[in-house]
C-alpha cells in the first residue's frame, strides 16, 4: 500500500492517506483461481509452480499421445519431437508470459508510486489519482473480460489456427489424405483444443493488461501534473515511466521467441529461407515495440506546454541574472578590492548556463533514443539462431576463429 503524510493541521495529529494498491497481476477469476489452487501468493510469487502446472497441462499429454500415436519420432514428415514451434511455444514462450507476472508486478507498482513520491501529483489532485487506481483495478477484476477472452481463444483462436496452420505438411497433430484434406490426429484434438487455448488465453490477457495499463496513463496524463522542465532526467521528472517499457519485456520476448519458432519449423520442414520472412521479422519488432511505447506518448501535451512555459520564466530569470552580473562585472560597479578569481558569481553563471542547457534538452516523451534502440535489441534478440540457417554453425564458427587468430 502507498502512503503519504498530508500536511498537517493546527492541534491535529498528521493523517495518512492510503492510495488503492496497484497490480496489474493480482486480480481476476485466473488470480482467484490461482490462489485457491496454491499456485501463487499474494506477493505474485511461485511463478515456477505455474509454469510447471501449464507444461505438465499443454505440453507432457501431447508427449505421452504421440508416443502412444507412433508419431513422436517417426511416423509423419514432421514428428512431434522435430516440431520447434510447439516445444518454443509451450517449453519458452508460455513460462515467459507466466514468469512475467512477478516481474510486471513488482516494478508497475514501483513506477506507480513514483507519481507520489515525486509529488508529480499535487497534493489536492491526490484523491482523483487514486480514484483512478480503483478503477483500473475494478477493469482488472472485471470477469465478463476473462470470460470473454476464453470465449475469443476458442472460437476465433481456432478459426485462424485452422486456415493457416503453422505447417502445409503432414504432421504429428494432422495428417493430410490424398485429396489435401486435412485430419488432426489424437494428439492434435488435445493441440488445439486444450494446449493451443491456453496459450492464447495467456496471451490475451496480457494483451488486457497492457490495455488497463493504456487506460491508467492516459487518465493520470489528464491530471494537472506537477512538471519540473529543469529536472535531470530531461523529462520534466517523468523519465521513471520509461522503466515500465523494460517490465514488460518477458511478455515481449515470449512473442518473438514463439515467432522465430514459427519462421524456424517453416525454414527447416518446409524448404522456406530466412531473407522471406524479412518483412514479417521487421514488422513484428515495430509493432511489438510500439505496444510498450505508445502509452507514453499521452503526455506529450503536458511536457511540451510545461516546456513553453519554463523557457519563457526561466528566460526572465536568466535576463535578469546576466543584467546584473553585467553591471556588476563589467561596468565597474562591483565592492571595492572584491576578486573576480573565486567568486561564486562566475560559478552561478557557469550553473545558470548548464540549467539551460537541460531545459533545452528537455524531451517531449518520457523516453529517449537509448530506450528505443536497448527495446528493439532485446526484442529482436530471440530471431538471432534463425541466422545459422544463413551459415551453416560449423562455417560461422570457422569464420570466427580464423578472425580472432
Amino acid at each position: 500500500m502507498f502512503k503519504n503524510e498530508e500536511p498537517s493541521v493546527k492541534n491535529k495529529p498528521p493523517v495518512f492517506q492510503e492510495t488503492p494498491d496497484f497490480s496489474l497481476v493480482l486480480g481476476g477469476p485466473l488470480y482467484q483461481m490461482y490462489l485457491r489452487s496454491h499456485l501463487i501468493r499474494s506477493t505474485g510469487e511461485l511463478a515456477e509452480r505455474r509454469i510447471v502446472a501449464f507444461i505438465v497441462v499443454t505440453w507432457l499429454p501431447l508427449l505421452f499421445l504421440t508416443l502412444a500415436g507412433g508419431n513422436a519420432m517417426s511416423g509423419a514428415a514432421v514428428p512431434f519431437l522435430f516440431d520447434l514451434d510447439v516445444h518454443i511455444r509451450f517449453l519458452l514462450a508460455l513460462p515467459l508470459l507466466i514468469g512475467a507476472e512477478l516481474i510486471v508486478h513488482q516494478r508497475m507498482r514501483v513506477t506507480v508510486r513514483q507519481f507520489i513520491d515525486r509529488g508529480i501529483i499535487a497534493p489536492e489532485d491526490r484523491t482523483r489519482f487514486d480514484e483512478i487506481i480503483a478503477s483500473v483495478m475494478r477493469l482488472r477484476n472485471s470477469a465478463a473480460i476473462e470470460i470473454t477472452l476464453i470465449a475469443c481463444s476458442i472460437t476465433f483462436g481456432y478459426i485462424i489456427w485452422r486456415g493457416s496452420m503453422s505447417l502445409h505438411v503432414g504432421s504429428w497433430f494432422a495428417a493430410i489424405g490424398p485429396t489435401g484434406e486435412e485430419s488432426l490426429t489424437a494428439a492434435g484434438w488435445w493441440y488445439a483444443f486444450v494446449s493451443l487455448n491456453l496459450f492464447r488465453f495467456v496471451l490475451f490477457r496480457w494483451y488486457f493488461r497492457l490495455v488497463i495499463w493504456y487506460v491508467f496513463l492516459w487518465r493520470v496524463s489528464r491530471l494537472p501534473l506537477r512538471l519540473n522542465p529543469l529536472h535531470p532526467d530531461r523529462a520534466g521528472g517523468l523519465g521513471f515511466i520509461a522503466n515500465s517499457v523494460f517490465a514488460f519485456t518477458p511478455v515481449l520476448l515470449a512473442q518473438t521467441v514463439f515467432l522465430s519458432g514459427v519462421i524456424g519449423n517453416q525454414i527447416w520442414h518446409e524448404g522456406m529461407t530466412l531473407p522471406a520472412f524479412q518483412m514479417e521479422i521487421a514488422g513484428a519488432v515495430v509493432l511489438l515495440m510500439a505496444m510498450v511505447l505508445a502509452p507514453l506518448t499521452f503526455f506529450v501535451l503536458k511536457l511540451s506546454a510545461a516546456k513553453r512555459v519554463a523557457a519563457r520564466e526561466y528566460g526572465l530569470v536568466a535576463m535578469q541574472y546576466v543584467d546584473d552580473f553585467r553591471e556588476k562585472w563589467m561596468r565597474g560597479r562591483r565592492s571595492e578590492g572584491e576578486p573576480l578569481v573565486g567568486s561564486a558569481d562566475v560559478q552561478s553563471l557557469a550553473d545558470l548556463a548548464g540549467a539551460h542547457d537541460v531545459l533545452q534538452e528537455m524531451r517531449v516523451l518520457p523516453f529517449g533514443r537509448k530506450t528505443v534502440v536497448t527495446l528493439a535489441i532485446v526484442v529482436a534478440l530471440p530471431y538471432s539462431p534463425l541466422l545459422l540457417t544463413l551459415v551453416p554453425f560449423e562455417e560461422l564458427v570457422t569464420r570466427v576463429i580464423g578472425k580472432l587468430l
